[in-house]
């Protein structure tokens, strides 16, 4: 299987589109020019003769010949169709220009843009990592161009703290930057006229860079904070530095950056917005919500904090369950529910976390099509799925619970880390429960069923993705 079997979900929702119609098709039919954006700030321009009609399938052979992608390497790359309010990776068949005519009806679907908001939104196409792509045929990638777009990209998502990473990965990764723009053999002066030039802003992440706590706080302390930046950057740019003349290849760089960003566990994940429930702090305190993301990849689902840039909950999918659910009355919200194990005072419970998205049946179907996708690679074999043993480590879990990971198996406990890629379950509000069989009290001695029956079990029997007709084709 592929990314080409999972479909966008049949729209339920009143049709709010104001875009007007597509254009005739004899407009159509002549050759228009399309900018596909690569990673690195970059665009391929094409001239496309019946773009009205034109696949994502066709606009591939165009794209990889223009980049000179390897036939080794076509499956690491995928189109996608993004703007700041919604990103989409797109199947084989989909048809790029309908789509993009039919943006605004995915907004209105599937996001919570004002009217105004959506009414300027454009999307473009871009051509970037498929989420689809194991990590470990990543690793065996030696051709310097493919490896140059994974690493922009990763780059990128290191950068803007889309990958929340801790301070060891962050300066490595950065003086690995600097490494493969400047070279290995800067010396002290040399580097530090570098970096002022450079701006740490284009090495380290931008919370990183720019620090918090306010314009005075921030005028206050920049100096001695770029100054200890700047140290930590030069100590690792010092392991990787070599005399003249005895410099690393690219490729060896560029695959101990990507290695590194493959011991973040959210590598490759496709990017989700919501909000869940702050704690409520005090009993007249008003209940409100945080924003997050939620990335989903072959391995699992990870809750992070958009504002502070670190993991609040990390589940890998022999560790959930889940569910989704439809707003029953006007103002309510689609929820997607995850549910794992805790505890409460040392006795064991369920926890019920609950995101609030319109794409919480986007996200829904995204995590049984991975677990479906990852149980079909595997086939029952030690399969490899990635450079860091996650897998090894996945199934020594499930043969440790091999006969308890049905309905209500118990599946492994969560450990709170001081790392910021760790699970914050403390600082979640969440239900606990257990199930009676007629409703969910929030209650701790008995160990529950799993309230819901979407999990993975010694033998998954999750009912097929439904393949439906996508919104193109309405």
């Amino acid at each position: 299987m592929d990314g080409d079997d999972c479909n966008f979900p049949p729209d339920s929702s009143d049709d709010h589109s104001q875009r007007g119609s597509v254009a005739s098709s004899a407009t159509l039919s002549r050759a228009q020019d399309v900018l596909v954006y690569i990673c690195g700030d970059s665009a391929v321009h094409l001239t496309v003769d019946g773009l009205g009609s034109v696949s994502v399938q066709e606009l591939g052979r165009s794209v990889r010949e223009a980049v000179h992608i390897p036939e080794s390497a076509h499956d690491a790359f995928a189109f996608w169709l993004c703007s700041p309010l919604l990103e989409l990776q797109l199947k084989a068949r989909h048809q790029p220009y309908k789509l993009c005519r039919q943006w605004q009806d995915l907004l209105y679907r599937f996001t919570e843009a004002s009217d105004e908001d959506i009414s300027q939104d454009e999307p473009c196409l871009q051509y970037r990592r498929n989420v689809f792509y194991p990590k470990s045929k990543e690793l065996q990638i030696d051709d310097e161009g493919v490896l140059r777009l994974l690493y922009e990209e990763a780059r990128g998502n290191i950068l803007t703290g889309r990958y929340p990473c801790d301070p060891e990965h962050w300066a490595g990764l950065g003086a690995l930057s600097l490494a493969l723009d400047e070279g290995t053999g800067l010396d002290g002066q040399q580097f530090s006229t570098t970096i002022r030039k450079k701006k740490l802003s284009s090495l380290l992440p931008a919370h990183v860079a720019m620090g918090s706590g306010g314009l005075f706080s921030t005028l206050r302390g920049k100096s001695s904070r770029q100054t200890g930046l700047e140290k930590n950057l030069m100590e690792e740019y010092r392991k990787i530095s070599t005399p003249a003349g005895n410099s690393p290849e690219p490729t060896q760089l560029l695959h101990q950056y990507l290695n590194t960003c493959h011991s973040l566990p959210y590598y490759g994940c496709a990017f989700f917005f919501g909000e869940i429930d702050k704690p409520v702090q005090g009993i007249l305190q008003r209940a409100k919500r945080k924003a997050v993301s939620v990335g989903i990849c072959l391995e699992g689902v990870y809750v992070m904090d958009v504002k502070e840039k670190h993991v609040l909950l990390g589940l890998q999918f022999n560790e959930l369950s889940w569910d989704h659910s439809y707003p029953e009355e006007q103002g309510d919200s689609h929820i997607l529910w995850l549910e794992f194990d805790g505890d409460e005072d040392g006795t064991p419970v369920n926890k019920l976390l609950k995101i609030y998205s319109k794409q919480a049946e986007l996200m829904s179907g995204f995590i049984e099509f991975c677990v479906e996708l990852k149980s079909a690679t595997e086939g029952g074999a030690a399969v490899e799925m990635d450079g860091e043993g996650s897998l090894s480590q996945q199934q020594t879990a499930g043969q440790d619970g091999s006969n308890q990971n049905g309905r209500g198996g118990r599946r492994g406990m969560l450990r709170r880390q001081n790392s910021v890629m760790c699970s914050r379950v403390h600082s979640l509000n969440t239900i606990s429960y257990v199930d009676n069989g007629k409703e969910i009290k929030r209650l701790k001695p008995k160990r529950a069923a799993s309230f819901f029956t979407r999990q993975v079990s010694a033998a998954p029997a999750y009912s097929a993705v439904q393949v439906t007709e996508s919104l193109e084709q309405s």
